[in-house]
C-alpha cells in the first residue's frame, strides 16, 4: 500500500473516531473553535462520504437518477448538504440521500446492503420510526413490537460498524404532533412514538453516536409559532421545519466534526 495513502486513511479514521484531532495535536483538552482557517481541507477530513437514510422526511421527494438538481430532495438533507458542499468545495465531500417514503426499519433492512453498505459512508445520518408507529396505529401489515424495532435498528448499525468501525452515526429522534389526521388515535400515536424515541436515544448512547433531538427543537419552535407552521400534518415538516432540522443537525454534528463549527453563531 502507498504510505501516503495509508497515513491519510489512518488519520482520517482517527479524526472521525475522536472528533478532536486538532486539539489533540496541540495538547488541548477541548476542540478548537473555528479560526477562519479552512480546517476541512486537512487530510483528516477530505473525501468524507455523508449518507442520509430514512423515510419520507429524509426522502424529500428526491430524484431517482443522477440529476444533480434533484438528487438530495428538498428537505433537511438537502439543506445540510448544500451548505457544507458550498462552503468546503475543495474537500471532496460526497453526499447521498437514500431515504424512501413509507419505510420502516424492516424496509431499511431489505435494502441496507445496496443503499447503505455499498455506498461506504463515513457519516451515516438515520431518521426512522414514524412509519413503524403508523403500522401499529392503523393496524397495517405486519406491525413490529418495540423490542423487534430495536433489534432491527441495532442490526443495521452493527452491519455498518462491521464494515467501518470508525463510522460516525447521526441518529435522529422520531417525532409526531396532533395535527390533521394524527389527532385520531392521538394517545397511541404519542405513546408509540415516544417509546421509539427512547429506543433511539439508548441506541445512540450505546454506539457513541450523535443524537439529534428533533422533538426538543420543535417544542422550542412551537413557542414562537403554532406547531402546524413547522409540521404541516403532524409528521412531515414544512420548509421552515426542515430548516430547523438542518440547523440542529449541523450544530450537533459539529461536536464531532470540528470544521462544522464554521456555522457557530
Amino acid at each position: 500500500m502507498n504510505y501516503k495513502k495509508q497515513s491519510r486513511t489512518i488519520s482520517r479514521k482517527s479524526f472521525l473516531k475522536s472528533g478532536v484531532i486538532a486539539s489533540t495535536f496541540l495538547g488541548l483538552g477541548t476542540p478548537l473553535a473555528w479560526s477562519g482557517i479552512n480546517q476541512a481541507s486537512s487530510e483528516q477530513t477530505k473525501n468524507l462520504r455523508f449518507l442520509f437514510q430514512g423515510d419520507s422526511i429524509t426522502d424529500g421527494n428526491r430524484g431517482r437518477n443522477q440529476d444533480p438538481n434533484h438528487i438530495m430532495g428538498h428537505g433537511y438533507a438537502f439543506s445540510v448538504a448544500s451548505r457544507i458542499g458550498a462552503d468546503f468545495p475543495q474537500s471532496g465531500f460526497s453526499f447521498f440521500n437514500r431515504g424512501i417514503s413509507g419505510d420502516t426499519v424492516d424496509d431499511l433492512e431489505v435494502r441496507w446492503q445496496k443503499d447503505t453498505l455499498d455506498l461506504k459512508p463515513d457519516v451515516l445520518s438515520l431518521l426512522v420510526g414514524i412509519n413503524d408507529v403508523g403500522n401499529i396505529v392503523r393496524q397495517f401489515g405486519e406491525a413490529r413490537t418495540l423490542s423487534e424495532f430495536e433489534s432491527v435498528y441495532r442490526k443495521l448499525l452493527n452491519g455498518c460498524k462491521d464494515q467501518n468501525p470508525n463510522i460516525l452515526f447521526v441518529l435522529g429522534v422520531p417525532f409526531v404532533y396532533p395535527v390533521g389526521s394524527r389527532k385520531e388515535n392521538w394517545e397511541l400515536w404519542s405513546k408509540e412514538t415516544q417509546a421509539r424515541a427512547e429506543v433511539v436515544r439508548r441506541i445512540a448512547k450505546d454506539n457513541d453516536a450523535v443524537c439529534v433531538e428533533y422533538p426538543k427543537v420543535f417544542a422550542k419552535a412551537s413557542k414562537r409559532a403554532p406547531i402546524d407552521y413547522w409540521i404541516w400534518d403532524g409528521v412531515h415538516p414544512t420548509v421552515f421545519g426542515h430548516e430547523l432540522m438542518a440547523r440542529e443537525w449541523i450544530k450537533k454534528v459539529s461536536d464531532r466534526l470540528d470544521f462544522l463549527k464554521h456555522y457557530a453563531s
